[in-house]
């Protein structure tokens, strides 16, 4: 009797224990099925637009999946990415991994994700390969690494022949009919517009547009930083010799930045609906071909651009494609647009506290950064999507060209599901045998994708590709400061906050405003701005930024 009764709790207790570990996925609880190739199918957000497919339903997707027996169930975002990250933290269920983008604080805030060091240390010689070099930069404050960045360089770092960062943007007609001017200062640009909106008044042109969604309000608030000579080191400008940080919220390249759209506004150039459009709207305007400029990052606009890009060379018109201009201010500052190399350590993909079997999903990130997969991932398969000439460097073809800038095509072999947000080779990475790991950073490629139209541009302005017409990055050790972890909740991130409420609410208001009411208006908000505790922000980001100074990582 005693021995059956024994054996009954033990059957109980063991059962209970396999629940726990199938359920928990939790740091510790790793199931036994990391070794296994049974088909498995795992779930993946990604706080960004994008359609929601099954990734064995593309080449790539399928071809991993007969590697590792995984597939991954992708959804995207719909909406605000506050509110969806909110979802998950409040019931504490979560899709097996999460790429969060800006709201990866909230999540580590909240322990959604799982530490990764003892299952990189037992399953990872690839991901230690890869990110070895920047674990210092990968740590949190426990020693933990919580998720994985998609930005670490691999080999010789290439810079970009084509422009990938932030620009004034202007129609190629603008420049056209003006005989290709060189512009440098945001005078120069905007009389350009001007010029070509007035002498086209009867078209129904919008002269500049703004892209100011709720999470992309920084495509306003950016400008003034690039046209004063600086990177996107996001909210900050970081003094090259002392090396301190200074909020420009309240500085006079903000205010000037801000009037110079107050004036186009009185001129009846600047789009109103800048201030409630969505980002599809502004898309959809962007590709329409009515907007004359903008600012905006090429990562951003890119739908935009692309599909302008596609319809330009069927109709063999690029009247409508956009140019990136390095504009600033003055004639004797500095344009620092392009980026230099840097590793972005506050975005990437974690493993989630519900995740099923941590092991497997280590496992197939490990997979994936072979150079092998990471060919696969970014040039497809040789002889479909590109070829290796006789002295072993990667091209592809016009057709090959024409055919993987598609974006049915993208999406249907996978590159537009695997290129980018994974665990990766980041931007400007070679293999070993000197080919670029991007195909866009390959000059081979850069060189037979160039229009017609490109090259005329090209040769106008005196150039081989559109980044020579930018000035090289000078060397920043701590680049990008953007990506300078803020804990939630801390003194700085409540300080960054509600100046993001603040500009919110006056910078449409500094915009639309009677000019003869712009000045009061401006020092209403920077009266409100100075009540915050902006020195607290300042002092942060100064003091890591030395740090990533003493200790920057493989760069």
């Amino acid at each position: 009797m005693t021995s059956k009764r024994f054996g009954i709790i033990t059957l109980v207790m063991v059962m209970m224990a396999s629940m726990i570990a199938a359920c928990s996925g939790s740091s510790g609880k790793e199931p036994a099925s990391g070794d296994s190739k049974e088909k498995v199918t795992f779930t993946y957000f990604n706080a960004t637009a994008g359609r929601d497919i099954n990734t064995n339903e593309t080449r790539i997707g399928k071809i991993l999946e007969d590697q590792t027996g995984v597939n991954w169930k992708l959804e995207h975002l719909v909406g605000d990415s506050n509110t969806k990250i909110g979802t998950f933290i409040a019931s504490n269920d979560y899709p097996d991994v999460i790429v969060p983008d800006g709201t990866i604080d909230k999540l580590l805030d909240a322990g959604a994700f799982i530490p990764l060091n003892d299952l990189i240390d037992k399953y990872g010689p690839n991901i230690k390969r890869v990110y070895g070099p920047y674990y210092n930069l990968m740590k949190a404050e426990d020693g933990n690494i919580y998720f994985l960045p998609l930005s670490a360089v691999v080999g010789d770092y290439l810079p970009a022949p084509n422009l990938e960062q932030g620009a004034f943007w202007v129609q190629r007609r603008v420049l056209k009919e003006a005989g290709y001017p060189k512009i440098k200062t945001l005078d120069e640009y905007l009389a350009l517009i001007r010029n070509y909106a007035k002498k086209h008044a009867d078209e129904g042109l919008t002269g500049y547009l703004a892209l100011t969604t709720q999470d992309r309000f920084y495509a306003l608030t950016n400008a003034p930083m690039h046209l004063a000579g600086y990177p996107n080191d996001g909210g900050t400008i970081i003094d090259m010799k002392t090396h301190r940080a200074t909020d420009y919220g309240d500085m006079e390249i903000t205010k000037r930045y801000l009037k110079e759209l107050n004036q186009l506004n009185v001129e009846g150039l600047f789009d109103k609906s800048s201030f409630v459009d969505n980002y599809d709207q502004y898309l959809a305007k962007l590709t329409s071909g009515k907007v004359l400029g903008f600012f905006d990052y090429r990562w951003q606009a890119g739908q935009a651009l692309n599909n302008l890009q596609e319809a330009s060379k069927q109709s063999g018109n690029d009247d409508m494609e956009y140019i990136g201009l390095p504009v600033v201010y003055d004639q004797n500052i500095k344009d620092q647009y392009i980026d230099p190399s840097s590793f972005v350590n506050n975005r990437g993909i974690g493993i989630t506290v519900s995740a099923k079997d941590p092991v497997r999903i280590i496992k197939f990130f490990d997979n994936l950064l072979t150079d092998e997969n990471q060919i696969l991932s970014n040039w497809g398969i040789k002889g479909e999507t590109y070829d290796v000439d006789k002295k072993g460097r990667f091209y592809r073809t016009e057709e090959q060209i024409k055919q993987t800038g598609q974006d049915a095509f993208r999406e249907s072999f996978g590159f537009k599901y695997f290129e980018y947000s994974w665990p990766r080779y980041g931007s400007g990475s070679t293999l070993p045998d000197g080919n670029s790991v991007g195909p866009g950073r390959q000059p081979e490629v850069a060189r037979m994708s160039y229009t017609e139209g490109d090259k005329k541009l090209l040769k106008v302005y005196g150039v081989e590709s559109f980044s020579q017409m930018f000035s090289a990055p000078d060397e920043r050790p701590w680049y990008p400061a953007w990506s300078i972890p803020i804990a939630q909740g801390s003194t700085a991130q409540l300080f960054q906050q509600k100046k993001g409420d603040l500009q919110r609410k006056y910078f449409p208001r500094l915009v639309l405003s009677a000019p003869e009411q712009f000045d009061a208006i401006w020092n209403e908000y920077t009266t409100e701005f100075n009540k915050l505790d902006v020195k607290a922000y300042e002092e942060l980001i100064t003091k890591e930024v030395a740090k990533k100074i003493e200790n920057p990582g493989k760069k």
